[in-house]
């Protein structure tokens, strides 16, 4: 009898999976009401995301520099685009709902570049190029040679760098100590004591969370000396490609941040747009992106991210529980997004870029260039839409 229980629960999940829904390059659309969803309530929270556009100036190089640009060592090294309308995507089991803005137009999607860049090294993991997440990072990066410079960089050679792990620059708990790109780690985010920006005590790798691109850049250049390849190269074959996104995106670094590699001159990405570069992306490949996680790394009969890998993703930082790895929020705690389910997640980047990920409903949402404070009620009208 258990014998055949097993076998019909299999048989069950066999007939589940082979129903999911994928797109392919034509993504099929349905009404809202094939889905569950009510359309007059849809509408309203698509008109409320469209009304609760960020404050900020489209203008993306003059709000940079009223916002980041502040900082010590804020000046711009890569490139910044405008961006464009509130913009947004709704899927729901798969399919296309609701689309406004404009959906295809390519915009930077800042710290939802981290998402990517987490990514490739979940692959890196996969493969076993990187054996533990425990290890530390140093025993995989060789000196580097910085394109045009004479002396070599070393970024995990301070006693306080030779402890850092892959998790914790994951984590964003490493609180790496150094200076890459021409922007020392105190620079970004500094605390409102100077005196202490060149003073304070290392906390130990793995204690203390803290926000910090120029941290962000330093995985980014070791996992690129991990793959030995340009990292927007292996996103696009291992991500990128499979999942059916166009071929309009782009992963940007800075003007100085080119190495040599193997003989040949490559230039390391950033994790975001903080100082310019990082990910110019149109809405519907960050939804495609966004149903890959909802479906725990699967894209049709391919396993891209091993489950093991998401499943590390979302859980919970010790030192900042809604955070998992970059840039995967969790919302165990409902404070991200109070409205939301407990198991929903979200892929976060300034602007405000979110795509909202919702296992329990089957919902995957991309809104862009919404102000950070709507995100809940947007969700909640979302939610209110969906009937089952």
């Amino acid at each position: 009898m258990r014998a055949l229980l097993a076998l019909l629960c299999l048989l069950l999940s066999v007939c589940a999976a082979a129903q999911t829904y994928y797109p392919d390059a034509n993504w099929q659309r349905k009404a809202p009401a094939e889905v569950g969803i009510d359309a007059g309530r849809l509408k309203e929270a698509v008109d409320y995301a469209i009304a609760s556009e960020v404050r900020n100036p489209r203008d993306l190089t003059l709000n940079h520099y009223q916002t980041f640009g502040r900082e010590p060592h804020g000046e711009a090294i890569g490139p910044i685009k405008d961006r464009g309308d509130p913009t947004g995507v709704i899927v729901r089991r798969g399919y296309l709902v609701a689309e406004w803005g404009e959906p295809l137009r390519v915009d930077m999607t800042h710290s939802v570049t981290k998402s990517m860049l987490s990514s490739v090294i979940g692959v890196a993991f996969d493969r076993g190029m990187i054996r533990s997440l425990d290890d530390v990072a140093r025993d995989y990066v060789p000196p580097i040679q910085v394109y045009g410079q004479p002396q070599l960089l070393q970024l995990f050679e301070t006693a306080h760098n030779r402890t850092i792990t892959w998790d914790h620059l994951l984590r964003q708990t490493s609180d790496w100590e150094g200076t890459l790109w021409g922007k020392p780690d105190w620079a970004d985010r500094p605390s409102d004591k100077p005196g202490e920006w060149l003073t304070r005590p290392r906390n130990k790798a793995g204690t203390a969370y803290k926000y910090n691109d120029v941290r962000v850049n330093a995985l980014a250049l070791a996992a690129l000396q991990v793959w030995r390849r340009p990292l927007p190269q292996v996103l696009k074959e291992t991500i990128m490609d499979p999942i059916g996104a166009s071929n309009t995106w782009r992963w940007l670094g800075y003007d100085n941040s080119w190495v040599v590699l193997d003989g040949g001159v490559v230039q390391s990405v950033s994790g975001g747009g903080h100082w310019g570069g990082g990910m110019l992306i149109h809405a519907q490949d960050m939804a495609r992106f966004g149903y890959l996680t909802l479906r725990r790394g699967k894209w049709k009969d391919r396993q891209l991210l091993s489950t093991q890998w998401v499943d590390k993703a979302l859980t919970p930082t010790p030192a900042e529980p809604g955070y998992g790895f970059m840039n995967w929020y969790n919302n165990r705690d409902r404070k991200l997004l109070p409205s939301a389910p407990a198991s929903a997640f979200a892929h976060l980047g300034n602007g405000t870029n979110m795509i909202y990920v919702d296992p329990e409903n089957d919902l995957v949402a991309v809104v862009r260039w919404i102000d950070r404070k709507a995100l809940d009620e947007f969700v909640k009208r979302l939610l209110a839409a969906t009937k089952g």
